[in-house]
């Protein structure tokens, strides 16, 4: 081994007088006790001194520095055997170094030994992990399931997809955009959609729409020219589709910017206590299990106290008067109109304006914008809850923004536990903060921009699934309940909720190539396995609210497929693969069916105010486009989809499938082309760039669809047998119809194409520049079972006559 020389004492010989090194026979005389305990302290103090410091052997290095990085034994030659052999560069440190080397020489040494302490005593903690890593461990199994090995090894039928390029992340307007339009978008049946769908901005929208061929040759067919409108739908009649719904309930500005509320008092707005009693029964049964806010016994207590305070002419604190006219503004939301009218003797609209301003009132009096109390936090969370549903405006979003600064303000990103709060207290910062995750993801998707609260900045816990009643026992349970409880279904909405943010993280990681579309889907797959096996063997379907939860946890987890995949499904380069396309249509539908039965299905009758704010039916139009894409592909769900297209879109059952396609897809390009028109936002450059190209490709011209044909046939003959050539020279182009929203779907270019023999070309890059080669080939037409197909369809509807 290395020969060195150590600087340091034998063991036994640290310079201090011990027994061991005094001579024998010494004249010196023996200690007395008083100096042997001095002695004895010294050395003590010593030995701490010694130890304190990091030692380090300055000895000296004479083997070259590679035998020495590979513990090999060095023969001290220039150069040594070893490196001879192995044809190494051998260098050696010199035979002395100057002071100021020297110096460096133990810093360095210094700093690695302090590394090495450190790295020690992470290792040490690393069990219990950091605050922040732990909450992240302990929220979602897909969150601290790593990425495996190979996540870069995509499949082959997935490494030329390519996200959409007609959707974006960030919106601009026009400065002469008309600001008194409310930012709603527009309604179609169920579904209302905006200029952002599905959390990415959709500027060339309406060019999209415009251009897909059932839009073309129905104008042809039907002779009516480009300008007009094919769905009928005049401009007198914009408001029956801008305008807000039944649902929409706008916060008022006086809200932030009134030095003084309007009504100053209490009473301008809380009904009677048996009013009220009445609408808290109702709160109890329709708000608070699916969108579980307070703590029901401890509320009831302070709500008594605050109706002695009331009859005594005593003003309750303003922080508890907003909670009250919050969960009674919830309550009279979640009743049907008639019921209102029939209690109340008042129209709901009526009812709900008074619990709306006096809630506005209420939190304004309490100083919402600078509070430090719990309490006016949860009630302005409250507020928001009802108004964040199926319409919601910029102005949501700017409020749900304001409540989580003031969250964050009041440590709420940070668990109850950390502070050392009761189980109640916790329970309900718990509660609010992760309404506030939900309210953020909500209101980004319908309005923008994203989402504001990032998984890494808070450790806050999900709140126990235990019962209200649990927290306040002598042994407040510490882990979640095995059975069904008071917070079951809030707690799904929650979990899949944070589900829903990692896959908005994740999927601009896809984008980049940092992780494929398998690795995101995954974690989908993990995160439905665990969901599965912790909340379904709770659920006993016969239980109404049971059976809510389970169509409830159905709608969301089957929705984050559809996150994941539908802007590959809108790709203008690259078809997507069947297996992919199989998943989309699984999920997409199931997602349909779960969403109407809470609609419709009488007992869940009580929650169905809720229905906006799980999901907007936009999934519906990516399934049309699935059926307009791939008509050559019969499927077995087919006919259910129809069913759920006929509900979503409001459409009689006797029109005929094309008839249903086109009226659909004919009346959202009008609806959003007059949108769009007061709205006027800008796209990119790049965008504007990629649409004319698509565009001039297209090889369709609707003034030929229009011309007449000059060999003696009448012109309506003339005009179909223009129409069935045009459709077999357009066929291998027509742009398929994929459609989301609030992480659902939206639309784009072109078909893949299947021969007769089941083979599919879609494994092969279509050429955005131009068209395909041999696209009008007698050869090629002859192969795609569509084209025949959608000829058939024409000359049963149109046919030819001599």
């Amino acid at each position: 081994m290395d020969e060195s020389i150590d600087s340091s004492p034998p063991a036994g010989q640290t310079g201090l007088p011990t027994s061991e090194n005094v001579p024998i026979g010494s004249s010196s005389p023996p200690p007395t006790a008083a100096a042997a305990s001095a002695a004895r302290r010294g050395q003590s103090a010593a030995l701490s001194a010694v130890n304190s410091r990091i030692r380090r052997r300055n000895r000296l290095i004479t083997s070259c520095l590679e035998c020495r990085r590979r513990k090999l034994k060095c023969d001290k030659q220039q150069p040594c055997a070893n490196c001879v052999k192995f044809a190494r560069e051998c260098v050696f440190l010199g035979s002395s170094l100057d002071p100021a080397a020297q110096l460096r020489l133990a810093e360095i040494k210094e700093k690695m030994g302090t590394l090495e302490r450190t790295l020690e005593e992470d290792v040490a903690r690393k069990g219990s992990g950091s605050a922040l890593q732990a909450a992240a461990g302990r929220t979602l199994p897909a969150f601290e399931a790593a990425d495996s090995g190979d996540e870069l090894n995509a499949p082959e039928d997935e490494k030329d997809l390519e996200p959409t390029p007609m959707a974006v992340m960030d919106a601009a307007y026009y400065e002469d955009a008309d600001d008194d339009l409310m930012d709603l978008g527009v309604q179609f049946g169920k579904m209302r959609i905006t200029e952002r769908i599905g959390g990415y901005v959709r500027p060339k929208f309406t060019e999209e729409v415009n251009e897909l061929p059932c839009l073309q040759l129905k104008r042809a067919l039907d002779f009516i020219p480009e300008e007009e409108n094919p769905s009928g739908i005049e401009p007198s009649s914009s408001g029956d589709f801008l305008g807000p719904g039944h649902d929409y309930i706008a916060p008022a500005s006086s809200f932030y910017f009134v030095a003084e509320p309007k009504r100053a008092t209490l009473r301008h707005y809380l009904p009677s206590k048996v009013a009220a009693d009445r609408l808290l029964k109702q709160y109890w049964l329709a708000v608070h299990p699916i969108a579980h806010t307070m703590h029901k016994p401890s509320f009831e207590r302070q709500y008594a106290s605050f109706w002695n305070q009331v009859s005594t002419g005593v003003e309750p604190p303003f922080s508890f008067q907003a909670v009250i006219l919050a969960a009674l503004l919830s309550a009279a939301i979640s009743m049907p109109e008639n019921e209102v009218l029939l209690e109340f003797g008042v129209a709901k609209q009526e009812l709900v304006e008074n619990f709306r301003e006096g809630t506005e009132t209420a939190l304004a009096r309490a100083n919402f914008l600078r509070t430090t109390k719990l309490e006016t936090l949860q009630a302005f969370v409250m507020y928001l809850i009802p108004l964040c549903r199926s319409e919601v405006s910029r102005a949501h979003s700017a409020l749900t923004g304001t409540a989580i600064r003031l969250a964050e303000c009041m440590g709420l990103h940070r668990d109850g536990s950390y502070y050392g709060l009761t189980p109640v207290e916790v329970h309900i910062r718990r509660l609010i903060w992760y309404h506030l995750c939900w309210l953020d993801i909500r209101t980004c998707e319908a309005s923008g921009p994203r989402p504001q609260i990032r998984r890494e900045d808070f450790d806050t816990e999900f709140p126990l699934n235990v019962d209200d009643d649990d927290l306040e026992a002598s042994n407040p349970p510490t882990k979640d309940a095995d059975r069904f409880t008071d917070m079951t279904l809030t707690r799904v909405r929650f979990e899949c909720n944070e589900m829903h943010r990692m896959i908005w993280v994740e999927r601009p990681r896809v984008y980049r190539k940092k992780t494929t579309l398998t690795s995101l889907l995954r974690k989908v797959q993990t995160f439905l396995a665990y969901g599965e096996k912790k909340f379904i063997p709770l659920i006993d379907e016969s239980i109404p609210v049971q059976f809510m939860t389970l169509n409830v946890f159905r709608v969301l987890t089957r929705r984050m497929h559809i996150m994941v995949l539908h802007t590959f499904s809108s790709n203008p380069t690259r078809i997507i693969p069947e297996r992919l396309r199989q998943i989309i249509l699984g999920s997409g539908l199931g997602q349909l069916e779960h969403a109407i039965t809470v609609e419709t299905e009488p007992i869940l009758k009580k929650w169905a105010w809720f229905a906006g704010a799980l999901q907007q039916y936009h999934t519906a139009l990516l399934l049309l486009g699935e059926l307009y894409a791939y008509p050559d592909k019969p499927d077995s769900r087919e006919e259910r989809i129809w069913r759920c297209l006929e509900y979503v879109f409001e459409l009689p059952r006797e029109m005929t499938t094309i008839e249903k396609s086109r009226a659909i897809m004919a009346g959202i390009r009008e609806r959003t082309e007059f949108y769009q028109s007061f709205r006027k936002m800008r796209a990119p450059r790049e965008l504007e760039e990629r649409f004319k190209n698509l565009r001039h490709n297209k090889g369709y011209s609707q003034s030929d669809a229009g011309s007449t044909s000059s060999s003696g046939q009448s012109p309506a003959t003339a005009q179909r047998r223009e129409v069935r050539k045009e459709t077999m020279q357009l066929a291998p182009d027509l742009m398929s119809f994929n459609g989301v929203a609030n992480g659902e779907a939206l639309f784009a270019p072109p078909l893949g194409m299947n021969t007769r023999d089941g083979s599919d070309t879609s494994s092969s890059v279509m050429n955005p520049q131009g068209p395909s080669p041999n696209i009008a080939g007698d050869d090629m037409m002859l192969d795609i079972d569509w084209v025949s197909s959608a000829c058939a369809t024409l000359d049963t509807e149109f046919p030819l006559t001599a």
